[in-house]
C-alpha cells in the first residue's frame, strides 16, 4: 500500500477512506506516530497512595509498570526484566516491596535498580541492568508517559493549558470512580466522534439536558468547532466579566498554527443557572483548586489527542482514549473529586458519573456501528456538516503528521 499517495488523495472536509480505520498497517504506524510520540496522561497519583502501589498501563507491545517509590516520587518503568525480558509485573495493580521477576527472580528495588541476581559471573555489574524507565512527569496528580526516545519538553507541551489545570486543583483530587468501556472501533473513530457534537441532538438526552442548544452548535466539541451562536457569545461574555471580578480565569487556548501537539483549553458558563455537570445542575461535590464559589462555569482541557479532561467547580471527568487494535479502543474514564470529600456525605456516586457514563455507552454504541459501516465495500466518505469541524481540524493534523513520518523514515533508509 502506498500510504502518502492515499494521505494525499483524502478530500477537504471529508472523512477519512476506509483504509485509515480498518488497515492493520497503518494502525501500528499510528502507534509509533503518535501515540508514542504525545505526552500522554495514564493515570491519577491518588490510585497509587502507599508505597510500593503500582498500576499497569499497556500499549501495543508494551506494558508500564507506575510506582509508587515513596511520598514524593512516582516511578515508571518498562515492564520488562533486564535478564531474559519477562513481564515482571503480571496483575493489573497492586502492591509490592520489590519488584521480583516470576520467571528467574531477578528483584528491583521501587527505584528500579537491581538488587538480586543470583549465580551470575564474578565481572558482573548489578549497576548496568537496572529496569528501564519510561519518561514521565507527575503535573497536578496527572501522571503523564511519552514513549518517546526523545520526547519534547514537558514545560513546553503542559505551558499553554497549565493554568486551566492548575485551577481545579488536581493534585488535590481524590478517584471517586474508575470506569473503562472497551469499544469495538478504531481509536479515529472514536475521536473523530468526541470531536463532534452533530451527533449530540439525536444520540445524547442527558448531555443535551445539561446544555443547551447554543453552548452545543458553537462549543459542544470545543471552540471554533461549530457555527459561531450570537446568543451564546452574549452569555459567554457576559459570564467573563462576572468570573473576572471573582478572581478566577477566563478564556480559551487553541493550536493556531501546526503543531507536534495537539491541544486546547476553554472555560464557558452552564446555562439556566446549572452549577455543575449534573441531571439537577445542582453541585455534585465540595469545591475543588482556586474555587471558593461555585461560578457556574466549566472548563475542557485537551491535552493530546488521545485524552480530555472536562471539569466542573466540584468535579473532574477524565478521558484516556487507548488504541487496543485496528478495530478496538478503550475509553477509560476517571471521576475526580477533592481528596477530603467523603462519599455519601459530601458526594452521590450515581450523581456525580450519570451523565458521562449514559453518554459514553452512547458513544460506544454510535463508534461501533460506525466501525460496522465503515468495513463495508460500499463504505464511501461522506460530506461533513459545519458542525464537525472539529473533526477536520484533528483529521487535517493527523495527515500532516502521518506525512511528515514516513517522509523521515524514508529519508533515513
Amino acid at each position: 500500500m502506498d500510504i502518502l499517495k492515499l494521505i494525499n488523495s483524502q478530500k477537504q472536509k471529508f472523512p477519512l477512506e476506509q483504509p485509515f480505520y480498518v488497515n492493520k498497517e497503518i494502525f501500528e504506524l499510528d502507534l509509533e506516530t503518535f501515540f508514542y510520540n504525545q505526552w500522554v496522561f495514564v493515570g491519577h497519583a491518588s490510585r497509587i497512595t502507599n508505597k510500593g502501589d503500582y498500576f499497569l498501563f499497556s500499549i501495543g507491545n508494551e506494558s508500564i509498570i507506575i510506582i509508587r517509590e515513596n511520598n514524593e516520587k512516582i516511578n515508571c518503568f518498562f515492564n520488562v526484566c533486564r535478564h531474559r525480558g519477562s513481564h515482571i509485573c503480571l496483575e493489573d495493580e497492586g502492591r509490592v516491596r520489590k519488584l521480583i521477576c516470576p520467571y528467574h527472580a531477578w528483584g528491583y528495588d521501587l527505584g528500579g535498580n537491581l538488587i538480586n541476581a543470583k549465580m551470575m559471573e564474578k565481572n558482573f555489574n548489578p549497576k548496568n541492568w537496572n529496569l528501564k524507565k519510561c519518561y514521565s512527569q507527575v503535573f497536578e496528580g496527572l501522571v503523564f508517559i511519552n514513549l518517546s526516545e526523545k520526547p519534547s519538553e514537558f514545560k513546553n507541551f503542559i505551558k499553554p493549558i497549565k493554568p486551566f489545570i492548575e485551577l481545579h486543583g488536581l493534585g488535590r483530587a481524590k478517584i471517586a470512580d474508575r470506569k473503562i468501556y472497551p469499544t469495538k472501533g478504531n481509536w479515529k473513530l472514536a475521536l473523530d466522534n468526541f470531536h463532534e457534537c452533530y451527533h449530540c441532538q439525536p444520540s445524547h438526552p442527558e448531555y443535551c439536558h445539561v446544555h443547551s442548544r447554543d453552548y452545543i452548535q458553537s462549543y459542544g466539541a470545543g471552540s471554533n468547532t461549530g457555527p459561531k451562536s450570537k446568543e451564546f457569545n452574549k452569555k459567554l461574555k457576559i459570564w467573563n466579566k462576572k468570573v473576572k471580578k471573582l478572581g478566577y480565569l477566563t478564556g480559551e487556548f487553541s493550536e493556531d498554527k501546526f503543531s507536534e501537539f495537539f491541544r486546547s483549553a476553554e472555560r464557558t458558563p452552564f446555562s439556566n443557572g446549572k452549577l455543575s455537570e449534573t441531571k439537577s445542575g445542582k453541585p455534585a461535590s465540595t469545591l475543588m483548586g482556586e474555587f471558593n464559589e461555585f461560578d457556574g462555569g466549566y472548563t475542557t482541557i485537551g491535552p493530546s489527542p488521545f485524552n480530555s479532561i472536562i471539569m466542573s467547580n466540584d468535579f473532574a471527568t477524565t478521558f484516556t482514549f487507548i488504541p487496543k487494535g485496528p478495530n478496538d479502543t478503550d475509553i477509560e474514564i476517571m471521576w475526580l473529586v477533592n481528596e477530603n470529600a467523603i462519599e455519601g456525605v459530601d458526594y452521590n456516586m450515581e450523581e456525580l458519573t450519570w451523565m458521562w457514563h449514559k453518554t459514553t455507552l452512547e458513544d460506544k454504541r454510535i463508534i461501533e456501528d460506525n466501525q460496522k459501516g465503515v468495513l463495508s465495500k460500499k463504505y464511501e466518505p461522506g460530506p461533513l456538516s459545519e458542525m464537525e469541524m472539529g473533526l477536520e481540524k484533528l483529521k487535517i493534523w493527523y495527515l500532516k503528521h502521518l506525512e511528515k513520518s514516513i517522509k523521515k523514515t524514508t529519508n533515513t533508509i
